[in-house]
């Protein structure tokens, strides 16, 4: 048995595939904190207004304080579940940067307890801000671990990188592909950040309409109109305030997701190209064509979950920010992030030689590299 079948460990996977669903139970939780504004209904912190976080009676979780009590709680019990799995590689796994990886993402989650608490306790409004992004990477992270520890990941580590003629023709293409999805995950994750900084502002919608902005494609931002918009807002929907600065932040947001769903559609776009290419390269018995299908699969999923996000973020604003809507538009982001990193993640891989192949068994390279799988069965 090879060393690399060895840090398969089917119950250390699914313990982290379990961290990384309550993670993203904890993004949920977290956007129902912001969302319904309960951010402060706990005043204290690490304990709950003076008792034991874990003691707090339950009779007392009412309102604002039940969404924040129960983040807290969540929280805390993702944080013991990291503690146990990190500990979990450090004995268990063989690979010295899949332990670093764990302490990772231990410092991670214990950051964000920190600021989580700061936040809190200094009452600054841009921690939440940090705290949400931290709270993206952190659930990348952990998909990346629960990906690192599957066995279809431990097969994929035996592969290596063959000197192929054919398939070399097709190099540029796939190159292209794998950094047009790269960019495109450092677009969403901007888009998070700037959906993030306009949920912690607390001045409502900025722009109330949709898809047109104060009934026009770019609203008036001076002084006067400005003052009209907070005019008509504490008059009919009693909201605070808002800047010229607000508005524009809103609007930038609007243009980033066009240009993620274009970055999206190209992802599309070159995975069929891929495809198509593979298909006249290989014969048909060749089971080359697998890898690109997954692509081409994987890339018709992210446009799904880009055009979900859109129309999550249409209802936001039809709805006046209803909390649960707002909620939902903050998870399926997460899960467009999270596609997009784990892509990466596959696209960029190293492919590590091994002493003996099968040319018969090449795969096409709609991930980034033309691996062969091993023959040392």
């Amino acid at each position: 048995m090879n060393a690399t079948a060895q840090n398969y460990n089917p119950w250390l996977h699914r313990f982290i595939v379990v961290t990384a669903i309550a993670t993203f139970l904890l993004l949920g939780s977290g956007g129902m904190v912001t969302s319904h504004e309960a951010g402060m209904s706990v005043p204290d912190w690490p304990n709950t207004y003076g008792y034991n976080m874990f003691l707090f009676p339950v009779s007392k979780w009412m309102g604002g304080i039940f969404y924040e009590h129960t983040h807290r709680l969540l929280a805390s019990g993702i944080a013991f579940l990291t503690t146990v799995f990190v500990v979990w590689l450090w004995f268990k796994d063989s690979r010295k940067w899949m332990r670093w990886l764990g302490v990772l993402a231990f410092v991670l989650v214990a950051l964000q307890g920190v600021l989580g608490g700061l936040r809190v306790t200094l009452h600054m409004d841009k921690l939440g801000i940090v705290h949400g992004a931290l709270a993206q990477l952190f659930f990348v992270l952990v998909c990346a671990q629960a990906l690192f520890t599957s066995r279809w990941w431990q097969n994929v580590a035996q592969a290596t990188r063959l000197p192929d003629q054919k398939n070399s023709q097709n190099a540029a293409g796939t190159a292209a592909l794998r950094w047009l999805v790269l960019a495109t995950t450092v677009l969403i994750f901007l888009q998070l950040i700037l959906g993030a900084t306009m949920r912690h502002q607390h001045a409502g919608l900025a722009i109330p309409d949709f898809p047109l902005a104060y009934g026009k494609i770019w609203p008036d931002t001076t002084a006067a109109a400005v003052a009209h918009y907070n005019t008509n807002r504490v008059e009919v929907i009693s909201e605070n305030p808002i800047t010229a600065g607000q508005i524009i932040l809103q609007m930038a947001h609007r243009i980033v997701a066009v240009l993620v769903l274009i970055c999206v559609g190209a992802v599309t776009f070159c995975s069929r190209r891929c495809q198509s290419a593979e298909r006249a390269i290989a014969p048909p018995t060749h089971v080359g064509g697998y890898e690109s299908k997954v692509a081409v699969r994987l890339s018709l999923f992210w446009l799904a979950l880009i055009v979900v996000q859109i129309a999550l973020g249409a209802w936001t604003i039809w709805s006046n920010k209803a909390a649960d809507v707002a909620t939902a538009h903050v998870l399926v982001g997460a899960l467009a992030l999270v596609t997009g990193a784990l892509w990466c993640v596959v696209a960029f891989r190293r492919w590590r030689p091994l002493p003996r192949v099968e040319p018969a068994g090449t795969l096409p390279d709609a991930f980034g590299a033309h691996p062969a799988m091993a023959g040392n069965k």
